[in-house]
């Protein structure tokens, strides 16, 4: 007899010895989507008994999760911003600390009419699809190295139906610009994970996330530095540059800082750590 109780008490025993934080809570997440039930159905039905369909499917996610690949990953979603995003293994797994540039994004462009954002290095389009999806004046252009992260947004574009605002292009950061072309708004999540520091990442990152997504050079620091000296020339007069940094990195971004800026500050997410750059193009 394979029940919903026994099933989950196996689970939980191989993930824990597998060295998973949570295991009981991961495997009653798997236990969900195998079912595709919610967690009030296991608690209130621990008598079930699963097919035979249901219990390998259960166990081969287990078996997944124990070698360490995110859940995210296997359920192949992840809720961002209020949002339900495909996912593949093409594309990081969207993350909390992120939704400030969505939010402080939102706040500037509200009161604007017809603007246009510039999304570079969009992977599953969360940040764009996000902003697109809560103001509808607004139009953008999302660029990514990887074709694979681009079907994967388009996807994402479709499904929350902002593909009609949302222009993919196939592009290493700016090369796929035309520097006649002049945005509201640039936004990026760049990879900022210097090579020794991504040695060092959990296992679940390390393993299964996309390097090209992570890694910024040998210091973390070389997208971003291009993104900073390259984004002036794609922006209107005051408009803004909103990115994601790493740990650590606030004091070394606000050294490459030049006269094209007129003005820049950092948000601190909920650990106090200075995550996202807003920086404002001098008046010109």
């Amino acid at each position: 007899m394979k029940r919903i109780r026994e099933s989950l008490a196996l689970g939980s025993k191989i993930l824990s010895e597998s060295g998973i934080l949570e295991p009981v809570r991961d495997a009653s997440l798997l236990m969900s989507l195998a079912l595709k039930r919610d967690r009030a159905f296991l608690i209130a039905h621990s008598e079930y008994v699963l097919s035979d369909v249901e219990y390998k499917l259960f166990l081969s996610y287990v078996k997944r999760r124990a070698r360490g690949e995110p859940i995210q990953y296997i359920r192949e979603s992840q809720e961002f911003y209020g949002l339900e995003f495909t996912l593949s293994k093409d594309v990081l797994i969207p993350r909390p600390e992120t939704e400030l540039i969505v939010e402080t994004s939102i706040e500037f462009l509200r009161s604007m009419q017809n603007a246009k954002i510039l999304d570079v290095g969009i992977g599953s389009g969360c940040i764009a699809i996000s902003i697109l999806h809560n103001l509808e004046h607004v139009e953008a252009v999302g660029v990514d190295v990887s074709e694979s992260a681009l079907n994967v947004a388009k996807m994402n574009a479709l499904k929350h139906k902002v593909m009609g605002r949302l222009e993919l292009r196939h592009s290493n950061l700016f090369d796929a610009i035309d520097s006649r072309e002049k945005f509201d708004l640039i936004v990026s999540n760049p990879p900022y994970v210097s090579e020794s520091e991504f040695e060092l990442l959990q296992r679940d990152v390390r393993d299964y996330e996309p390097k090209v997504a992570l890694i910024g050079g040998s210091d973390g620091l070389s997208i971003i530095r291009r993104i900073i000296a390259d984004s002036a020339e794609y922006l209107k007069s005051k408009g803004r540059l909103v990115m994601e940094i790493g740990f650590g990195q606030a004091d070394q971004v606000s050294a490459m800082m030049d006269d094209r800026w007129q003005d820049f500050w950092f948000l601190t997410d909920l650990q106090g750590i200075k995550r996202v750059l807003i920086a404002e193009k001098a008046f010109k």
